[in-house]
């Protein structure tokens, strides 16, 4: 077993629950982004939805005047059931991925483990709600790869990303299925995996007691003003985590969204911009570490995590902002420092203007 890190809470069955007190669990990359700025920070793709995909949208805005219906609830999580393969009350509908990480403290966990670095939300939200949180750190050293040993024994909710946000490690499922035990809750948050071609080590198919998937529509298909997104999972933990909803709480919109982005049209095109999406990371790995002082980090995601000399991150990314590049920081990811950053996948255009602003951040040496 790994010991908890000095910053993790006291996870004692008599400790006090930790408060919501560190504001960097709550910073997301679009704090970083401001009109006029090159946007690398925030992993979305493209500038808006594909013009099949607003048709849609615009459409269903002459519904808007009435509440979400349960049939439309009903025909978006048949749409998710036959994509992955499940009953459609084994899916449940949700306002992006980020509120199934909300409505995790209605599971009820008396200890929550989250593999880290990662997406924080989970953390912040239980630790809002008093759950005892303890971090589960992986390393450079091994390649950030998951190691299943490292989780308490006792924790009963254990939260980890496939591919990882911000690292772009993608675990083995085999891994993650050694997780599970009877009265855990496992949550794997797939929010990327739409964005890997055949998504490989997706869980999303498995009928595993205790497994909770949570999926992400905003990031392939340029949505995240909408917020829309799906869990998967048995139908009794489904209700669970809903338990705490209030009334409609996806929109119409929302509904329509996911309805659409799961037809196999749809799905095949998300597989025509995934292949693109490889060509492009590895053209963009390749030309960052050209770039003295530059270590790219191996990974899978639309993203990639950069690692730039000791004491020069902070610097480097004022001075990016300061010639019009957003980058998303590392620090607020526990277990990583200021000198490490996330940068979006993006085009060849786009990424000179990155690699020409971090080689001329990193030749000048401050004084």
């Amino acid at each position: 077993m790994a010991d908890a890190p000095d910053t993790a809470p006291d996870t004692r069955p008599d400790a006090p629950a930790p408060a919501d007190s560190d504001p960097a669990l709550r910073h997301h990359g679009d704090a970083e982004v401001s009109p006029g700025l090159l946007d690398f920070a925030v992993n979305v793709q493209g500038d808006a939805p594909p013009r099949w995909l607003r048709d849609r949208l615009v459409v269903a805005l002459d519904d808007l005047a009435r509440y979400p219906t349960a049939a439309a609830d009903a025909r978006a999580r048949a749409a998710v059931a036959a994509r992955h393969g499940r009953r459609p009350d084994e899916v449940l509908v949700l306002a992006g991925s980020a509120e199934g990480f909300a409505l995790l403290p209605a599971v009820r966990p008396r200890l929550a483990a989250i593999v880290h670095p990662g997406f924080t939300e989970p953390e912040a939200a239980l630790r809002a709600a008093g759950v005892p949180v303890v971090r589960v750190l992986t390393t450079e050293a091994d390649g950030h790869r998951l190691r299943p040993d490292d989780v308490p024994d006792n924790a009963d909710l254990v939260v980890v990303g496939n591919p990882t946000n911000p690292t772009a490690v993608l675990h083995p499922a085999e891994a993650i299925r050694t997780l599970g035990r009877p009265g855990r809750v496992v949550v794997v948050d797939e929010a990327f995996a739409d964005a890997l071609p055949g998504e490989p080590e997706s869980l999303a198919a498995a009928d595993v007691p205790g497994l909770l998937v949570f999926r992400s529509l905003t990031k392939t298909w340029a949505l995240a003003g909408l917020r829309a997104g799906y869990a998967l999972g048995e139908p009794a933990l489904l209700a669970r985590l809903a338990r705490p909803r209030p009334p409609w709480p996806v929109s119409a919109l929302a509904l329509e969204a996911v309805a659409a982005c799961c037809a196999p049209e749809a799905l095949a095109a998300a597989r025509r911009a995934a292949e693109v999406l490889v060509r492009r990371r590895a053209a963009q790995a390749a030309a960052l570490a050209a770039v003295p002082g530059v270590t790219v980090l191996p990974g899978v995601a639309p993203y990639l995590l950069l690692r730039l000399p000791d004491g020069q991150g902070e610097r480097v990314r004022a001075e990016l902002r300061a010639a019009g590049v957003a980058v998303r920081r590392g620090d607020t990811f526990p277990g990583l420092s200021p000198d490490h950053l996330r940068v979006a996948v993006r085009s060849a255009e786009q990424v000179q203007q990155l690699v020409h602003g971090l080689a001329t951040a990193l030749a000048t040496v401050p004084a």
